[in-house]
């Protein structure tokens, strides 16, 4: 019996071991060619890079099986996740419509904002819709294409924030919290109240949810929060202090990835884990998330603003002249704010059947002042995430599968 019970335990330490993170791989890869990434490497810290890489394996069933590959990860060290954020915000929302059970209430239900707090603002068309209306589905579709602020702000009113970070926590993202809107100054008492919301079927009121409020705080445990030597205020005007990150969005870069594993193969977790999405759902996000802006006719995007690359950092790095292989999508999500750059992604190679998971963020703020919008996204993050996203590429195209992946459930009608 003993010597079951240490056989047990020996086959439970080895298969923790096969379990974790690699923190080698990656760094020697970049390593290997500093003519991409001596620039980084020479200045890790005041960059603030971290990366996480997750290969899939498939087996005879096409279930996937992963193996993670990590680069200066650190869940205490903190960088300001900007639109990252609303990628669970999408989840969130369409779980809650599941959720909620209302007969007739869905994603494309007319949606009412109204307003019960001090600088709250209401919504009651969109012209962006084809049919002018708000709706949860118009939005989602706004937040994966080009990142819409707004759209991302119904969505938080509508889930409310003690929700939101109910679902981190349920999902074992523990070491995030969502705090308030974007792009809007939301602080304090205002981002703890959430507006009062109707929808409706035509003239018919289906659904009416009340205006929220959350008491709680989330704390975390983090370093890096005051940083910089200035910052400008809400009138432009130069402070010459550090500016403080305390009582912002968390998204850590581990907590990013587990989020996009559990969207874009719910099949590899055991179903009480996967998100309450229903097929119908998974075809939304997966469209608009690989959807580029110039796909799009509702909404409809000028070229010169949101161009084929605009929201695909990884692999592509925004580059205007970037040209899109056909065989080549990123389900992503990406952010940019404070000068960091982040994305995190899904990527396939249709004719190569190719696909991995990778998440980066990497900053640059040369002059140590914060909300001024003088960063060096263009020669310092953009190249970077690029290049990491063609190294990685590069390396999938040699690795080994012993069974080649169906990939056919991402292949979306644009």
């Amino acid at each position: 019996m003993q010597k079951a019970i240490t056989i047990l335990l020996l086959f439970l330490s080895l298969n923790t071991m096969a379990q974790q993170t690699d923190t080698v791989f990656l760094k020697k890869l970049l390593e290997s060619k500093p003519e991409l990434f001596s620039g980084i490497l020479k200045h890790p810290n005041k960059n603030e890079v971290q990366v996480m890489y997750t290969q899939i394996d498939r087996d005879r069933n096409n279930k996937p099986s992963f193996k993670t590959f990590s680069y200066r990860v650190n869940p205490s060290h903190y960088f300001y996740p900007a639109s990252t954020v609303k990628l669970a915000a999408v989840i969130f929302a369409l779980e809650k419509i599941n959720e909620l059970k209302v007969q007739g209430l869905n994603a494309y239900s007319t949606m009412i904002t109204d307003t019960a707090f001090k600088g709250q603002t209401a919504v009651t068309t969109d012209q962006s819709a084809a049919d002018g209306k708000p709706t949860l589905a118009h939005y989602i579709k706004k937040v994966l294409l080009t990142s819409d602020n707004d759209a991302y702000n119904r969505l938080f009113e509508f889930i409310g924030r003690a929700e939101n970070n109910a679902k981190l926590k349920r999902y074992g993202m523990t070491e995030s919290r969502i705090l308030n809107r974007l792009a809007i100054g939301d602080s304090g008492e205002r981002e703890k109240n959430t507006n009062p919301i109707r929808f409706y079927n035509g003239e018919k009121l289906i659904y009416s949810q009340p205006a929220q409020y959350d008491p709680n705080n989330y704390p975390l445990t983090l370093t890096n929060l005051i940083v910089g030597i200035g910052y400008l205020d809400s009138k432009d005007q130069l402070i010459n202090k550090p500016y403080s990150f305390e009582n912002k969005n968390v998204f850590t870069i581990k907590d990013q990835q587990s989020l996009m594993k559990r969207l874009m193969t719910p099949e590899a977790y055991p179903a009480k884990e996967r998100f309450k999405l229903t097929d119908i759902d998974y075809q939304l996000i997966y469209t608009y998330m690989s959807k580029l802006p110039t796909e799009s006719d509702f909404p409809k995007y000028d070229a010169n603003e949101f161009w084929p690359s605009y929201a695909k950092m990884l692999f592509y790095g925004r580059d205007k002249n970037a040209i899109m292989s056909p065989n080549i999508r990123s389900f992503n999500k990406y952010g940019d704010s404070y000068g960091f750059i982040i994305d995190n992604a899904y990527i396939v190679d249709f004719k190569n059947k190719i696909e991995f998971f990778l998440t980066a963020v990497v900053q640059s703020n040369e002059d140590g002042i914060y909300n001024d919008s003088k960063y060096e996204y263009e020669t310092v993050c953009y190249p970077f995430l690029k290049n990491l996203g063609h190294s990685i590429y590069e390396h999938e195209l040699q690795r080994h599968k012993t069974h080649q992946p169906d990939l056919s459930k991402y292949v979306m009608s644009y």
